[in-house]
C-alpha cells in the first residue's frame, strides 16, 4: 500500500471512530445530567457533570476506550440524597453502578432491569424504600449489594435467577417475614452472603450448604430455627459464621472443625447446648469467638490455649464449669474476654494478658478461688476488669489498683484481704469502683481525690477504719458513694457537700460521730442519704428538707431536736428511731395516730408568743394565696371531671382489681409490661436524676430483659405531653431511644424506655481514656455524630407532622454496647403543628441565638443545637467551659480561633493527632450548623450526607465486614 493509501485508510478509520464517539457521548451526557437532576450534592462532587465537559471527565464515570461508551458510575459515600433516575436505563453499556453509603431514598426503578450489561450493582447503606423491582434481567450481575435500606415487601426470590453472582447482600432490610428460599442455592459462584435482619425464619435449606465457596455465611438477627447444622462442615472456603441471635438448638458438630480457614465465629444469642468439641481446639485461625447467651456446659477444649490469632473470646451466660483453659491468651494478640456467668473453678488463668492487648477482662459470677495472679499488675492496657462474685482470696496486687486506662475496676463480691493501694491515684480515668463484701481493712486512700472522672463507689460491708477523707470532696462527678457496714470513725467531712452530682450516700453502719454537715444542702441531686447505725449526734439541719430527697434513713444516732416535717412526710417516723434526743412539734390527733416512736417537742416559755407569731403569718399566707386558691378551683373542677371520666373508662374495660382502677398503661412495643413491676421501684436501681424525674434500671421478672423507667417529677408536664408520648411511642428509628410504655395514675407518671448501657455521650466524652488513645476515638465520635444526625434527620423530614426535639445536648444522646447513638428524652419534645405546648425549652450553651427573642423553636434551632454536639466531640470540651474567657461559649470560642487561622488550637489533643483532616472538615459543617442566621445553616438531611462522607470508616464494604457487635 502506498503512503497516500495508507494515510487515507488512517484518516476514514479516525473519521469512524469520531463518529461513534460523537454520536454516543452527546447522548450519553444528556442522559447523565438528566441523572444528576434527581440527585442533591451538597459537598459538590458532581461539579463537572455540565454541557462544557465530556461525559468521560465526569467524576465518578468510567468510558470504553474504543467505544466511548460510559460503562462505570461510581458514586459511593459522597453524601449524595435525592432518587435514583429512571434514565440509568439508558445507559446501555453500563457494567458498575455504585452509590452506596449515601442517603438517596425513594425506591428503585424497575427500568433499571434494562442495564443488562451490569456485573456491579451496590445500592448499600441508603435509605431506599418500597418493594424490590424484579432485576432478574441483569443476567451479567456479579456483585448485587442492596444491604442496609429500608425495602420492603417481598423477599426477592428472583435474585436466584442471576447464577453468575459472586457477592449477595439483602440483609438489613425489612422485607415480609418469611422461609429462606431454597433457589438460594442454586448461586453456585458466591463467596460472601449477607442475609442478616432480613426477617428469615425456619430452618436453613440444604441447598444452601452446597455453596461450597462460600467465605462469609451471614445469616444473624433472624429467627433461623433447627438444629444447628452439622452439613456446614461442606463448606470448606469459610472464613466467617455469623449466626447469632437466632433460635438455633442442638450441639456444635466435631465436623465443625473442618473448616481449617475459619476466622470469626459468632453463634450468640441462640439455644444451643451441649459440650463443646475438643476438635474446635483445632482451628488454628480463630481471631473471634463468641457463643455466648447459650446452653452451652462442660469444659472448655484445652486447646483454645494453643490459638496464636485469637482476639475477642466471648462465652458468657453458659453452663461452663471445671478448669479454663490455662494457656489462653498466651499465644495470641487477646483484646476482649468474657467469661461471666459460668461455672469455672480453680485458679484463674495467668496468661490473658500476656501480649499486653488485653482491653476488656470480663469474668463475673464464677467459682474462681485462690489467690489472683500476679502478673495482671503490668497489664496497662486493661479498661474494664471485673472478676466480681467469685471465691478469690489472699490481697490484690498493688499494681491492679493502678491500671491507667481502667474505666471499671470491680472486685466485689469475694474473700479478699488487705487495702485499697494509694497506687488507685493513678487510674485517672477510672469511673465505677466496687470493692463491697470483701474483708479490706485500713483507711480508704486519700488518692481516691485523684479520681475525677469516678461516678460510683461501692465499698460497703467491708472493715475499712479511719475517717472518710476529705479529698472525696473533689469527685465532681461521684453520683453514688456506699461506705455502710465498715468500721469509719469521726466526722461526715462537710467536703462531701462539694460532690455535686451525688444521688445516693449510704454511710449506714459505721462509727461516725460529730453533726450531720450543713454543706449537704448543696447536693441538689440528691435523692437518697441513709446514714443510720453511727454516733451522729446534733440537730437535723432545716435546710436539707430543700432537697428531693425519696429515701431517707437518721435511725440509731445520737440526733436531738425537733425532725423537719417534710423528712416525716417522706419516711414516716421508724427513720429517726433510736435517737433518744429528737421529737416532733406536730401533735395534731393525725400524728398521735402515726407517729408512735417520736415524743412531742417540749416548748420554752415563750411558746404562747411564738404560736401566736406563728398563727399570724399563717393567717397572711392564707390570706394572700386566697385569691390564688380561687383561680385554681376551675382548673381543678376539670381536672376532677378528667380523673372521673378515666376512672370510668377503666371499670368500663373490665378492670377489676384496685390496680387496674388507678393506673393507665399504653404500651408501644414489647416487652409485656405490668403497672406494679414498673411503679415499684427500688432507690438501689436509680441510674440518674434530672430536670424531668428520676431514672431506674429495672430488670424485668421472667427473663423479660432490662428497661429504663423514668419517673417523673410529680407535676401535669406528662398530661400535657400526652399526644406528643403518644406519637413519639410509634417512633422507629435506629438512632431514637425506643419508647416502649406510658404509665399514669393519679399524680404519678412513667415513661419506660429501652435500656443502654454506655450511659450518655457528655459522660463518654470525658472519660474512659486509654494510654495515648480516649476509648472514643474519632472513628467512634464521628459514627456517633452521624448516628444522631440520622435521628434528627428521621424526625424533620421523615415524621408527618414533623418533630422538633428542643432539647438536643450530649446529655440527651445516649450509647448502647456498641456505641450506637440514640437521641433520648423527647419530655419537651414538640411537634411542628397541632401541639399544644407553647413554652421555652432548651438548655444553656445550647440554644440557638434567635430563641433570646422568640419563643417558637424551628428544625434550625435543633440544628444549630446539634452543630454545638459536634464542637464537643471535636474539642471534648463542654458548650460552656470554665476556660473560655469571659461570657464566651463553645461557638465564640471556636471563631475566635478559626478567625486567628488556628483551627487545630480548639481540636481535642486526644484524637487529633492521626484524624485531624477529618476533624477539620467536620469543623466546617459545625460551623455550618451554628450559623447565627437560621437561614444560613443547612436541613438535618444535608448534614448526614456531609458527614457521612467525611466518616473516615464509612465504606461501602461495611456491611461485608460486620464484626463490632
Amino acid at each position: 500500500m502506498s503512503t497516500s493509501g495508507f494515510q487515507m485508510y488512517f484518516w476514514l478509520a479516525l473519521l469512524l471512530c469520531n463518529f461513534r464517539i460523537s454520536k454516543s457521548l452527546p447522548m450519553d451526557s444528556d442522559t447523565l445530567l438528566d441523572i444528576k437532576g434527581y440527585l442533591k450534592d451538597p459537598q459538590n462532587y458532581l461539579h463537572n457533570w455540565d454541557k462544557f465537559h465530556s461525559p468521560c471527565q465526569f467524576y465518578g464515570v468510567t468510558c470504553d476506550h474504543n467505544s466511548g461508551d460510559v460503562i462505570g458510575i461510581s458514586l459511593s459515600n459522597i453524601s449524595l440524597s435525592g432518587t435514583i433516575s429512571s434514565s440509568f436505563s439508558l445507559l446501555q453499556q453500563l457494567r458498575t453502578l455504585e452509590l452506596g453509603a449515601n442517603s438517596v431514598s425513594g425506591i428503585v426503578p424497575a427500568a433499571l432491569a434494562n442495564c443488562t450489561n451490569l456485573q456491579v450493582l451496590n445500592l448499600s447503606m441508603n435509605s431506599l424504600t418500597g418493594q424490590l423491582p424484579d432485576l432478574s434481567a441483569l443476567l451479567n450481575l456479579q456483585v448485587l449489594d442492596l444491604s442496609t435500606n429500608s425495602f420492603n415487601g417481598a423477599f426477592p426470590v428472583w435474585v436466584s435467577k442471576l447464577s453468575g453472582l459472586t457477592e449477595l447482600g439483602l440483609g438489613e432490610n425489612n422485607f415480609d417475614e418469611g422461609d429462606v428460599p431454597e433457589s438460594i442455592g442454586d448461586l453456585k459462584k458466591l463467596t460472601w452472603l449477607f442475609l442478616g435482619q432480613c426477617n428469615l425464619r425456619g430452618e436453613i435449606p440444604a441447598s444452601v450448604f452446597d455453596l461450597v465457596s462460600l467465605g462469609t455465611l451471614d445469616f444473624s438477627r433472624n429467627q433461623i430455627c433447627g438444629v444447628f447444622p452439622k452439613a456446614i462442615s461442606k463448606m470448606r472456603n469459610l472464613w466467617k459464621i455469623e449466626l447469632y441471635q437466632n433460635n438455633l438448638t442442638g450441639e456444635i458438630p466435631q465436623e465443625l472443625a473442618t473448616l481449617t480457614l475459619l476466622s470469626e465465629f459468632d453463634v450468640s444469642r441462640n439455644q444451643l447446648t451441649g459440650m463443646l468439641p475438643k476438635e474446635i481446639g483445632g482451628l488454628k485461625k480463630l481471631r473471634i469467638f463468641h457463643i455466648y447467651h447459650n446452653n452451652f456446659s462442660g469444659e472448655l477444649p484445652e486447646g483454645l490455649g494453643d490459638l496464636q490469632f485469637l482476639e475477642s473470646f466471648s462465652t458468657y451466660e453458659n453452663q461452663f464449669s471445671g478448669k479454663f483453659p490455662a494457656n489462653l491468651g498466651r499465644f495470641s494478640p487477646l483484646n476482649t474476654i468474657d467469661i461471666s456467668e459460668n461455672y469455672f473453678s480453680g485458679e484463674f488463668p495467668r496468661f490473658l494478658c500476656q501480649n499486653n492487648k488485653l482491653q476488656f477482662l470480663l469474668a463475673l459470677t464464677n467459682n474462681f478461688s485462690g489467690e489472683f495472679p500476679s502478673s495482671y499488675s503490668s497489664c496497662k492496657t486493661l479498661q474494664r476488669f471485673r472478676i466480681s462474685q467469685n471465691q478469690f482470696s489472699g490481697t490484690i496486687p498493688p499494681g491492679l489498683w493502678g491500671l491507667p486506662n481502667a474505666v471499671i475496676i470491680d472486685v466485689a463480691d469475694n474473700g479478699f484481704i488487705g487495702d485499697i493501694s494509694s497506687d488507685i491515684g493513678f487510674s485517672v480515668t477510672l469511673n465505677q469502683l466496687y470493692v463491697q463484701n470483701n474483708n479490706f481493712i485500713r483507711e480508704l486512700p486519700v488518692e481516691l481525690g485523684r479520681l475525677s472522672q469516678l461516678q460510683k463507689l461501692v465499698a460497703s460491708n467491708n472493715r475499712f477504719s479511719g475517717q472518710i477523707p476529705k479529698q472525696i470532696g473533689s469527685l465532681k462527678q461521684l453520683t453514688y458513694l456506699h461506705l455502710e457496714h465498715n468500721a469509719l470513725e469521726g466526722p461526715i467531712p462537710p467536703d462531701v457537700g462539694m460532690c455535686s452530682s451525688m444521688v445516693d450516700l449510704n454511710l449506714a453502719d459505721n462509727s461516725l460521730t460529730g453533726g450531720i454537715p450543713d454543706t449537704l444542702v448543696s447536693l441538689i441531686t440528691l435523692n437518697s442519704l441513709n446514714i443510720s447505725h453511727n454516733m451522729i449526734s446534733g440537730d437535723i439541719p432545716e435546710c436539707l428538707q430543700s432537697l428531693k430527697l425519696s429515701d431517707i434513713d437518721f435511725s440509731h444516732n445520737e440526733l436531738s431536736g425537733p425532725v423537719p416535717p417534710q423528712f416525716l412526710m417522706i419516711a414516716g417516723d421508724d427513720a429517726f428511731s433510736e435517737n433518744a434526743g429528737l421529737c416532733v412539734a406536730d401533735t395534731s390527733e393525725e400524728w398521735k395516730q402515726s407517729a408512735t416512736n417520736l415524743r412531742p417537742c417540749q416548748w420554752s416559755d415563750n411558746r404562747h408568743k411564738f404560736s401566736m407569731r406563728c398563727l399570724f403569718l399563717v393567717l397572711v399566707t392564707v390570706t394572700s394565696l386566697v385569691v390564688l386558691l380561687l383561680g385554681l378551683a376551675c382548673l381543678s373542677y376539670e381536672n376532677y371531671k378528667l380523673e372521673e371520666f378515666n376512672r370510668k373508662g377503666d371499670i368500663e374495660s373490665g378492670g377489676s382489681s384496685s390496680t387496674d382502677l388507678k393506673w393507665v398503661l399504653e404500651t408501644f412495643h414489647p416487652p409485656e409490661l405490668d403497672p406494679g413491676e414498673i411503679c415499684n421501684l427500688d432507690i438501689e436501681n436509680l441510674i440518674g436524676c434530672g430536670g424531668t424525674g428520676k431514672v431506674y434500671r429495672l430488670e424485668l421478672s421472667k427473663g423479660r430483659g432490662i428497661v429504663a423507667v423514668k419517673e417523673l417529677w410529680k407535676r401535669d408536664d406528662a398530661k400535657v405531653l400526652k399526644t406528643e408520648i403518644n406519637t413519639l411511642g410509634k417512633i422507629r428509628h435506629r438512632n431514637i431511644l425506643k419508647l416502649n410504655a406510658f404509665l399514669t395514675g393519679g399524680a404519678s407518671n412513667f415513661l419506660v424506655y429501652e435500656y443502654v448501657v454506655n450511659g450518655n455521650l457528655y459522660d463518654a466524652i470525658r472519660r474512659e481514656f486509654k494510654a495515648g488513645q480516649p476509648e472514643l476515638d474519632w472513628d467512634k465520635r464521628c459514627r456517633i455524630a452521624v448516628g444522631v444526625a440520622k435521628g434528627i434527620m428521621y424526625l424533620h423530614h421523615d415524621c408527618s407532622p414533623a418533630i422538633i426535639h428542643r432539647d438536643i445536648k450530649s446529655t440527651n444522646i445516649l450509647l448502647d454496647e456498641e456505641y450506637e447513638a440514640k437521641l433520648a428524652d423527647f419530655g419537651i419534645a414538640k411537634l411542628v403543628e397541632g401541639s399544644p405546648l407553647s413554652c421555652f425549652a432548651g438548655t444553656h450553651g445550647y440554644m440557638a441565638p434567635e430563641l433570646a427573642y422568640s419563643l417558637k423553636a424551628t428544625e434550625k434551632s435543633d440544628i444549630y443545637s446539634f452543630g454545638v454536639v459536634l464542637l464537643e466531640l471535636l474539642t471534648g470540651r463542654s458548650p460552656t467551659d470554665q476556660q473560655f474567657d469571659g461570657e464566651m461559649d463553645i461557638v465564640s470560642w471556636v471563631s475566635f480561633h478559626l478567625a486567628e487561622q488556628n483551627p487545630a488550637a480548639v481540636l481535642d489533643p486526644k484524637v487529633s493527632n492521626d484524624a485531624s483532616g477529618y476533624m477539620i472538615k467536620a469543623l466546617n459543617i459545625a460551623i455550618l450548623c451554628t450559623a447565627q442566621l437560621p437561614s444560613e445553616r443547612p436541613t438535618m438531611r444535608e448534614v448526614v450526607k456531609m458527614l457521612i462522607d467525611n466518616n473516615p470508616s464509612s465504606t461501602t464494604g461495611r456491611a461485608k465486614n460486620k464484626t463490632d457487635k
